[in-house]
């Protein structure tokens, strides 16, 4: 039997022998530490401390704006200095908690909070990852109790970690699987429980022997989880490629993962959601990975939120040589997004600094489609991006929603391809958020 997969996906250089074999170190931050109120999908959160308050390491300092919207803790102990607009990593100012560090780490007292899974009800344990302000923390920064608050929770039949961190570079979901299978298959098993017909699949791309034997071998006894392994090819972790593969149903943009009955979440998320439930534990940390031909030391941090990102550089030993290279990636190089200043907070859904020495995409200029056609062999969406591109550059809105632009993922496989050099992904991802928005008025 073949290994799971989609159809399309392309093969790009990984990247992740600077870290894989790197295990996590906890970096604890010196300065300052930011929190923006928008670090999730949906409403801000709403500031319940003021300026000269004291709060400490696990204190709530902001509540939900609303049911999509997320809890923010502190992740260090100080005293607020201000609530202001401060810059983030997507280039746009968000008003933000600042909190002046006093380096002694004094902890809210997790210990009254630990429970026994068994004492607990499904709408408790909800409640608790509510509470703790975890969203999905491999970038879109959806909050979780949403996610497990489908309106039919009958139709839920599988909860899918996923494992497969396909985006090259990135390590911090390895390492997360690797150092803490048994709160990854607890936190997973918690999920599962919250539903009548749901089982549980860990999803792994084959390059991860080591985290497949591993976990496979805790899941020896357990008949409602199980592993299951994926062809290497990007992107098998988007939602609905990954859905495709590991249950054989499509996922369209009109619909949500729950629409096919499934919830699909990151292995961090799994993580903090058993820490959230078992330990009492909020969101305030997550690994980084840091890494790239311009890092000294290329490794995996625990890092705290709020932490400068200039600060986290300096942990891995900064840039080699002293220069500052010629590109700063948030996240991966194929769906990440090119930094212009490193004074901005790690937030909840920052997966990785990816620094490069040479910016390889300022060499290229762009030229003439030649209708090769390799754009759409690698479409994991299965629509045309050439034609979309040109549709969005022509301002032609009908035909790009004729042609089924909305499915695009936005994954960057056609403009990887493209031997013309062409801006495909950027192109038709712009369009796509214009209508977007014009939706939302």
């Amino acid at each position: 039997m073949g290994l799971l997969t989609f159809s399309g996906g392309i093969h790009p250089y990984e990247g992740k022998d600077l870290t894989k074999d790197k295990p996590v170190r906890e970096y604890l931050p010196k300065g300052e530490c930011v929190y923006p109120l928008s670090q999730h999908i949906g409403a801000p959160a709403v500031p319940i401390v003021k300026r000269g308050d004291r709060v400490l390491v696990g204190q709530k300092i902001a509540e939900a704006g609303g049911f999509v919207s997320a809890n923010i803790h502190s992740s260090i102990s100080g005293t607020v200095k201000m609530i202001e607009p401060r810059m983030t990593s997507g280039g746009n100012k968000v008003n933000s908690i600042v909190i002046e560090n006093d380096g002694l780490f004094e902890t809210v007292d997790f210990s009254e909070n630990v429970r026994d899974l068994s004492t607990l009800y499904r709408e408790d344990i909800k409640d608790m990852i509510k509470e703790a302000g975890i969203v999905g923390m491999g970038g879109a920064g959806f909050p979780s109790h949403v996610k497990l608050s489908p309106r039919n929770e009958d139709d839920i039949e599988y909860i899918i970690v996923n494992g497969a961190e396909c985006e090259p570079y990135l390590t911090s979901d390895y390492r997360r699987m690797l150092e803490e299978t048994d709160k990854l298959i607890l936190g997973l098993q918690i999920c599962v429980n919250l539903f009548d017909k749901a089982k549980g699949i860990i999803a792994i791309e084959d390059n991860k022997p080591e985290a497949i034997a591993k976990i496979s071998e805790h899941l020896a006894d357990n008949d409602k989880i199980e592993v299951k392994v994926l062809k290497t090819k990007y992107p098998q972790g988007a939602e609905r490629q990954l859905i495709y593969a590991t249950t054989g149903r499509y996922v369209n943009s009109k619909m949500l993962p729950a629409d096919a009955g499934c919830i699909v979440h990151n292995a961090d998320t799994i993580v903090s959601i058993y820490e959230a439930v078992i330990e009492g534990k909020p969101l305030y940390t997550r690994i980084v990975t840091v890494t790239g031909d311009a890092i000294v030391n290329p490794c995996n941090l625990l890092v705290r939120n709020g932490t400068s990102c200039r600060e986290i550089i300096e942990a891995a030993g900064g840039f080699k040589d002293g220069k500052l290279p010629e590109k700063i990636i948030v996240g991966g190089p194929m769906m990440g997004k090119a930094m212009f200043s490193l004074d901005v907070p790690a937030v909840k859904g920052l997966s990785a600094l990816l620094c490069m020495t040479h910016d390889e995409v300022q060499d290229w200029e762009p030229s003439a489609c030649i209708r090769c056609g390799r754009c759409v062999d690698v479409c994991p969406g299965r629509i045309i991006p050439s034609d979309l591109a040109k549709y969005a550059e022509h301002g032609n809105i009908d035909a790009f929603l004729k042609h089924d632009g909305m499915e695009c993922c936005e994954c960057g496989c056609c403009s990887y391809v493209c031997p013309a050099k062409r801006h495909l992904t950027q192109t038709i991802a712009g369009t796509r958020k214009s209508i977007l928005a014009s939706k939302k008025k």
